[in-house]
């Protein structure tokens, strides 16, 4: 049996990642499109062999209609809680790219949905089912580094000036496309949630920034003295990476957060250093099996909609102290699952992609 996946929003993340992964899935499949562009969506349809195509308007006829029995949302920000309502509330189950929502409110609408109608939200964090990052975790769960004490991210990217991702009434920005990434790392490197931030933006001159930073850094505070500091970019070189400092060594994950390289782990402890290199995987594949799996076992993913909950609430946290210049306080429960090697999926990368 496999699940049967609309995917909402035919742009770069559906051609260059999502399409090609369901394609090595053993349980997925592609089997209708919604998309702005009629032109667009028929090459990749014949591409993909898909044999539903709908417009936004026909959106809610898709939905009744018996082609799929799974959503993969992939809109600009503002847009997520409303197609992932109206798909909950016509019984489909839902992934939706992160951010989850623009505002706490919208994310508990959506969570609220998918209850009332018995089917699963999740936020797609591709992350939770690549083998480096869960080896990461799992070497701080075994007590490696003694005491995680301190964590330090980077993340940039050059961004293109057309991005729906620089236009502020799609909330966009450096924090929420990949601040996300360093926010969400921590989050389960300490097993816990941030009880205050602090953040500070950089503005500069570049018609690109028009209406979002270039960059934020943010410090946040844990319980049992833990911190940790990350920055994210939208006007430098790419890096990704993230540092654990514990009371008994430390561990470097290199090429952290892109998904089309390998990662790259590295404990040290003394003298001793232990470097392990992860072959390429594609991620968007592991995630995607992993979520109909649990589509098909009745099992609720570990990735739910309050996991993405407490990242949006985060975030809104950080935003605003960026804004006031004065510390946010949090009160977030802390979450009673984190990835685990049993949610490991890995597939070899294929060239065979269609990206306009």
């Amino acid at each position: 049996m496999n699940v049967r996946y609309a995917v909402v929003g035919a742009g770069w993340i559906s051609q260059i990642a999502f399409l090609p992964g369901i394609e090595l899935t053993g349980n997925s499949t592609a089997t209708a499109l919604v998309s702005g562009s009629a032109q667009n969506a028929a090459k990749l349809a014949e591409f993909y062999g898909i044999n539903h195509i709908y417009s936004y308007e026909r959106y809610d006829e898709m939905l009744n209609a018996d082609v799929a029995d799974a959503v993969y949302i992939a809109l600009p920000n503002s847009m997520h809680a409303d197609y992932a309502i109206r798909a909950a509330n016509s019984g489909k189950h839902v992934i939706v790219e992160k951010p989850l929502a623009v505002s706490e409110a919208e994310c508990k609408a959506m969570i609220q949905a998918a209850k009332n109608a018995n089917v699963f939200l999740m936020t797609a964090y591709r992350l939770h089912n690549e083998p480096g990052t869960v080896h990461a975790l799992d070497l701080i769960r075994s007590g490696a580094v003694g005491d995680p004490r301190l964590f330090t991210s980077l993340f940039s990217i050059q961004a293109e000036a057309d991005n729906h991702r620089l236009r502020a009434a799609h909330w966009g920005g450096p924090l929420q496309d990949i601040g996300i990434y360093c926010l969400n790392a921590v989050r389960h490197v300490f097993e816990d949630e941030p009880t205050e931030v602090m953040a500070t933006r950089n503005v500069v001159d570049d018609p690109r920034f028009a209406e979002v930073e270039e960059a934020i850094a943010a410090t946040l505070k844990f319980p049992n003295g833990r911190m940790a500091q990350f920055c994210a970019s939208f006007g430098a070189e790419l890096l990704d990476m993230y540092r654990i400092a514990g009371t008994a060594g430390e561990i470097a994950v290199e090429c952290a957060y892109e998904f089309r390289t390998p990662t790259i782990v590295r404990l040290k402890r003394g003298s001793e250093v232990i470097e392990r290199t992860f072959p390429q995987t594609d991620q968007f594949a592991g995630q995607t099996e992993y979520f109909s799996d649990c589509i098909m076992n009745g099992t609720a993913p570990e990735a739910d909609g309050e996991e993405g909950l407490a990242d949006v609430q985060a975030l809104l946290a950080i935003e605003e102290a960026a804004r006031s210049g004065t510390p946010r306080r949090l009160r977030l429960e802390p979450r009673p699952r984190h990835p685990v090697s049993e949610m490991v999926r890995t597939f070899e990368p294929t060239p065979r992609r269609l990206v306009f």
